[in-house]
């Protein structure tokens, strides 16, 4: 092994040799350079190999690399770079061929090869490094897009991409991300053509001996690609993709009417059609003949028609193919229109009334989903239709009388309303819901009571909630109930919840810490109550929280009533109970506070 090492750095003499005489590194440097290659060139000559070391080797060359950069950009030399720069390159990549032989499979490394030589090395020496990465990755085609697109983008190799594309499709022939940036090459191909058409033709020059074919300067090639894709990938929502990036190129004017009607054609069953086809009515421009709006108004009242048409095509879509996820992209539509902001109040009040209108032929439908039923009752509550809500909102609770949400959205347009039934609706909720799922509600009725009803009141719904909620849950309710306890009847009160709740497990830090501050916001803060409550925050979480241990220490060392003498013995027993980092972690807070102190 030494004589091979030996024979590496032996061959690294040149290079070091160059860097030295052309001033950019000192003989110093290149000692160290010397003593660092060795280092590394033993770890990737031992019998067991470890990735991490042909890792660092490669990264420690990288840094050597930028660093000759620098240094050649502040002296202004840039000869020399064949005996230096690139024996440096051809080194790395010795090493990335090794690590790549012998971890085959992992892909993050080849891609850390293809970073490499996209900066460092030559065009000719990536395409091998894509082929021998895709003759052992085949199987992602993420790889063969990133290799075809290379081929096309930096090495302006159609061809080349092009065959990429054909293998990559004979490995995964139905892979809809390969069909569509196929599809994009050609198209972008057929574009680059036209181009230098173009040009030649402004230039005047002699293009005869160039072969423009028609066909492909109109983009048949990806009409192809296209008709052959759509025979075995049969989806809207695939063939909404490649009508995307048609209508990206201008000259494609045909080939996206051909893709529009087979679109319409093949998938009138799929909502995703009937959605794209009514959306495009916001793109058509005025009619041939007509004046292009010019003023406010004009404006104003050509967007009110495109909307116009836009639902109609919906109302068609909607007869046509009654289902839920039809009206969905129905109402989907309206209410983002709705949320576009316009000066025009007569605007809005349509937008708002086409809204009511999806709303309603849903729901007559019986196809609305519970969170439409959501929105609409709070979309209703929000204008102040408060009849028309609570009528929403019933009819919701009656079909989804297991859902939290539907029982939440009644008792909100409930207490909108300023009903004397909020606390009976809330009692018959508890009864046809499940316990496990009823947190929200319980919350939803001590925050109601809090500001509606008398502090007894709100106290017998937390007591109440506390018993009939357990496990992980029951954690966020106390939390609140504390929250209450301090802002309703201040600190005794809060002492009190606490001694209440301090062996209904579980709890979370932040209940302790809660009465912590409490305890630290009054005139008269005690000690010993201090120590109470970080004694049972480290009874339940001191195994895992360094944060509550250095606390601890902190307040007996700054609390006028506090003992430093017992800081000692508070962090022993942190030593103890602490686990793995958390306790690694709590050393080293504890000497960045220890080094504050002197």
């Amino acid at each position: 092994m030494a004589e091979i090492i030996q024979e590496r750095i032996e061959d690294r003499l040149p290079e070091l040799q160059q860097l030295e005489r052309i001033g950019l590194f000192s003989r110093a440097e290149i000692k160290a350079i010397i003593k660092k290659a060795s280092d590394l060139e033993y770890r990737i000559q031992r019998r067991t190999l470890f990735k991490e070391d042909f890792i660092n080797y490669v990264q420690y060359e990288i840094n050597l690399l930028e660093l000759i950069q620098r240094r050649r950009v502040r002296i202004g030399y840039s000869f020399k770079k064949d005996e230096i720069e690139n024996s440096i390159v051809h080194r790395v990549q010795g090493v990335f061929r090794r690590a790549s032989a012998k971890w085959k499979d992992d892909v993050q490394l080849w891609l850390s090869y293809v970073v490499f030589c996209k900066k460092w090395a030559t065009k000719v020496q990536l395409s091998k490094v894509f082929s021998a990465m895709l003759a052992i990755h085949s199987n992602k085609p993420a790889l063969w897009i990133m290799a075809a697109k290379w081929e096309m983008e930096d090495r302006l190799s159609s061809e080349s991409a092009r065959q990429l594309f054909l293998r990559a499709l004979r490995f995964h022939p139905e892979c809809p991300k390969l069909y569509q940036e196929y599809f994009r090459m050609e198209l972008m191909h057929a574009e680059k053509l036209r181009k230098e058409k173009q040009e030649f033709e402004k230039a005047k020059m002699d293009v005869g001996n160039l072969e423009y074919a028609e066909e492909i300067l109109m983009g048949e090639l990806a009409r192809i690609i296209y008709k052959n894709s759509v025979n075995i990938i049969k989806s809207a929502e695939f063939h909404v993709s490649l009508l995307s990036i048609a209508q990206l190129f201008d000259f494609a004017k045909d080939l996206q009417r051909e893709i529009y009607d087979d679109l319409q054609a093949l998938h009138t069953d799929d909502p995703l059609t009937w959605d794209y086809v009514a959306r495009r009515e916001l793109e058509i421009e005025s009619q041939p003949g007509e004046e292009p709006p010019t003023t406010k108004q004009t404006k104003v009242a050509e967007v009110g028609r495109r909307e116009e048409r836009c639902c109609a095509v919906y109302e068609e879509a909607v007869k046509t193919l009654p289902t839920e996820a039809m009206c969905k992209c129905y109402i989907n539509f309206c209410m983002e229109r709705f949320a576009k902001k316009t000066s025009s109040r007569h605007l809005r009040g349509k937008r708002l009334e086409r809204t009511m209108v999806a709303f309603r032929k849903a729901h007559d439908l019986k196809l609305l989903s519970e969170f439409q039923y959501k929105q609409w009752s709070e979309l209703l509550l929000h204008h102040d239709f408060l009849t028309e809500a609570l009528e929403v909102a019933g009819a919701g609770m009656e079909l989804f009388r297991g859902s939290v949400m539907m029982w939440q959205v009644k008792l909100q347009v409930l207490i909108a309303s300023k009903s004397p039934d909020v606390a009976m609706l809330f009692e018959e909720a508890f009864v046809h819901l499940k316990p496990q799922i009823c947190l929200p509600l319980w919350i939803s009725w001590a925050e109601w009571s809090e500001g509606a009803k008398s502090q007894e009141d709100t106290e017998a719904i937390f007591k109440k909630a506390v018993l009939a909620i357990t496990g992980g849950d029951s954690v966020t309710l106390k939390d609140k109930y504390l929250d209450w306890a301090y802002r309703s009847g201040g600190y005794k009160k809060a002492r009190a919840v606490f001694k209440s709740l301090q062996e209904s497990r579980p709890f979370s830090v932040d209940f302790f810490r809660k009465m912590i501050q409490f305890e630290k916001e009054q005139e008269s803060c005690k000690m010993a109550n201090l120590r109470e409550y970080y004694e049972r925050a480290l009874r339940e979480f001191g195994s895992v929280d360094s944060d509550l241990w250095m606390d601890y220490i902190k307040e007996e060392l700054n609390h006028p009533l506090g003992r430093p003498e017992h800081c000692g013995q508070i962090y022993w027993r942190a030593m103890k109970m602490l686990q793995g980092e958390s306790a690694e972690l709590f050393v080293a807070k504890h000497a960045v506070h220890q080094a504050g102190q002197l």
